[in-house]
């Protein structure tokens, strides 16, 4: 097994799978149980950037397991806001720890550390770049909701350009056989071209719009994201389209009777609270999921077996 889990570009379609059949087994134990796995270990959480679910729910996921947690939540809390190195950093605290799992603004920083450290890495987000943990969790909450994430027809919506959410999970679905994918974007944040690009011409379609409307009549897997404020260089272009795309419960109207509504939260406002109270809302039970995904890849990067 790979020592550390940095990207889904790194990952074979049946490395994923076995992910998300520890997943399904750690859901199905006792909480008794799991409290027993882990005890005497512990993971460092090393936040060099704002977070919320993915810093507590790997923190709850560890404590869960009956290890602990030490780290920080913020680069100002550490040495590197009195000059200290990122590798120096890394090499401190791998001295205190069995785990690293690391968020930060930077791109290319958490291969950074798998490469400088002895222990398992586990990137939690690098700038736009991957979000391996998000993405783990999202194709479990498609194949727990759906039965299934192969054929599935699947719609991104708002912050495409910047989204390291969007642009890992889409990766991962071109594994997964999911080759019908709609792109709903202002012009300024549409996806990178080359993530539409696959050594198979013609397999996969994208199909790019700026009508939200278009996209829920016909997909299974409505997904939506944040117009990323931290991300734009220039605020008067993110004033321009911040609110580009507001979902509604109305909107779904027409939506398939099994679609569901997927972000990665926090929201602000692209998904109006009446759709919290709808079928389709399936973002909470997804953030829910975050801590069973979570325990199951410490699980196993801590070579623990079920």
């Amino acid at each position: 097994m790979r020592k550390d889990l940095i990207s889904m570009e790194d990952l074979e379609k049946n490395e994923i799978q076995e992910y998300l059949t520890m997943a399904e087994k750690v859901e199905a134990m006792p909480l008794e149980e799991r409290v027993k796995l882990l005890p005497g270990r512990i993971m460092a959480a090393m936040f060099f950037e704002p977070s919320t679910r993915t810093r507590l729910s790997f923190e709850s996921a560890m404590h869960r397991l009956g290890g602990s947690v030490i780290g920080f939540a913020a680069k100002d809390a550490t040495s590197v806001a009195k000059g200290e190195s990122f590798t120096d950093t890394i090499h401190t605290v791998e001295s205190y720890s069995d785990i690293l799992v690391i968020r930060h603004p930077g791109e290319g920083t958490a291969r950074l550390a798998a490469q400088e450290s002895y222990l398992p890495v586990i990137n939690a987000g690098d700038g736009a770049n991957q979000h391996p943990t998000q993405t783990l969790l999202d194709l479990y909450t498609i194949r727990k909701d759906l039965g299934k994430i192969e054929g599935l027809k699947v719609a991104f919506v708002g912050d495409l350009k910047y989204s390291r959410t969007v642009h890992s999970l889409i990766r991962a679905l071109m594994k997964f056989n999911v080759t019908d994918f709609t792109l709903v974007a202002p012009e300024t944040l549409r996806l990178p071209e080359y993530f539409m690009h696959s050594d198979e011409p013609g397999r996969f379609r994208f199909h790019e719009t700026e009508r939200i409307e278009v996209a829920i009549q016909e997909c299974d897997v409505l997904y939506m994201t944040r117009i990323q404020r931290e991300r734009f260089p220039d605020l008067v272009e993110y004033e321009k389209v911040k609110d580009s795309y507001v979902l509604t419960a109305e909107m779904l109207s027409e939506a398939k009777d099994h679609l569901r509504v997927l972000h990665p939260l926090p929201r602000v406002n692209e998904i109006a609270y009446d759709v919290d109270n709808t079928k389709f809302a399936g973002y909470f039970p997804q953030a829910r999921n975050g801590v069973i995904m979570r325990q199951a890849i410490l699980l196993k990067h801590l070579g623990v077996t079920l």
